[in-house]
């Protein structure tokens, strides 16, 4: 996972799905994913959270300032990640505005995950 991935349609391309995901700079443990986490990016979201699982090592990090779109189900891959975790956390940054409101309506008072905003 060293090189960015792209799922789906081109960004640029209206009606269409695209997800790119790569490792973070600097060392820090975690990705950053752009573009949209739907149904037709799916696969690749959960792929790049297994990933992510296999190097945690205490606290994760998952850059989504360019995540324009997370749905449900998008949302329920990474609190799943989480609670899987042997030990620490997952610390989201800048993700779209529905991510902390899912989290919030479906898994209350989950402290495996911090919402950076």
């Amino acid at each position: 996972m060293d090189a960015p991935h792209v799922v789906g349609g081109s960004p640029a391309v209206p009606g269409s799905a695209a997800l790119e995901v790569s490792p973070l700079p600097g060392g820090r443990c975690g990705i950053r994913a752009r573009g949209e986490i739907s149904a037709p990016t799916r696969t690749a979201w959960e792929r790049a959270l297994s990933e992510l699982a296999r190097r945690h090592a205490g606290v994760s990090y998952v850059e989504l300032s360019d995540v324009a779109f997370v749905d449900v189900a998008g949302v329920t891959a990474l609190a799943v990640t989480a609670m899987n975790l042997p030990d620490g956390k997952v610390v989201v940054e800048k993700p779209p505005p529905q991510l902390p409101r899912v989290l919030e309506m479906f898994w209350p008072g989950l402290d495996r995950i911090e919402v950076a905003l």
